[in-house]
């Protein structure tokens, strides 16, 4: 699994931010801003959100949340995780992600417990 050469240090400072009750906010806006992102931008968001930068700065460098990251992507390689987005649906990694492949993916989970999907109506 590959990401961009930003990904890892993006979801550090998520995660600081997290630790100061903004990490929507901040993932917000990283996503606004996939594009352009460095440190700079980062840096720029956190100010913009208010955080305390010596805090943030601080758990960024936790070695804590390296790990909890380095354990993600573990476990993201073994689940077959191949970018963002993957969809699971029952454990079942959604290959064809148009709302066909959602339909037919969920239809055939349903049968298989002996259910079926409702017809939406028009």
């Amino acid at each position: 699994m590959r990401s961009h050469k930003f990904a890892v240090p993006a979801a550090l400072a998520s995660m600081a931010a997290h630790r100061q009750g903004k990490f929507w906010p901040f993932q917000e806006k990283l996503f606004e801003n996939y594009n352009k992102l460095n440190e700079q931008k980062v840096q720029e968001i956190a100010t913009g959100l208010e955080l305390d930068m010596v805090q943030f700065e601080n758990d960024r460098k936790d070695p804590a949340l390296q790990n909890i990251i380095n354990q993600d992507l573990r476990d993201g390689r073994k689940a077959g995780v191949r970018g963002t987005p993957t969809i699971f649906i029952n454990g079942r990694r959604l290959k064809n992600r148009s709302l066909e492949g959602f339909r037919s993916i969920i239809d055939k989970q349903l049968q298989k417990h002996g259910k079926t999907a409702t017809k939406p109506s028009s």
